[in-house]
């Protein structure tokens, strides 16, 4: 697994955003996909595993967990794990999505 900083994600990335549909409501990456932690297991088709998977969570640490499980479980390798979450994204300055901008 690798692992980037958020403002190393590039701007067309599959980014996956694992965290609970109440935090995802809050604010986002823009153009993530959301797909819970606990549903990864049954939604993971959704994901495309002929691009590079980039994973985010709030801090880092679900994505992570999220990401072992895609290279041990479905034997991918190119997940990338996004490190320090949204929150880095956030304070990285990149662009957010949120209820009030929409």
């Amino acid at each position: 697994m690798y692992e980037v900083s958020p403002k190393d994600v590039p701007s067309d990335a599959q980014l996956i955003d694992v965290r609970e549909d109440s935090e995802y409501a809050v604010d986002h990456a823009r153009g993530v996909k959301h797909i819970p932690m606990a549903d990864i297991p049954e939604r993971y088709q959704e994901i495309d595993p002929d691009r590079d998977v980039y994973v985010i969570c709030k801090a880092g640490g679900r994505s992570q967990q999220v990401a072992q499980y895609l290279e041990h479980a479905l034997g991918w390798d190119n997940v990338i794990n996004v490190v320090g979450g949204t929150d880095a994204w956030r304070e990285q300055g990149l662009p957010m999505e949120t209820p009030e901008a929409k």
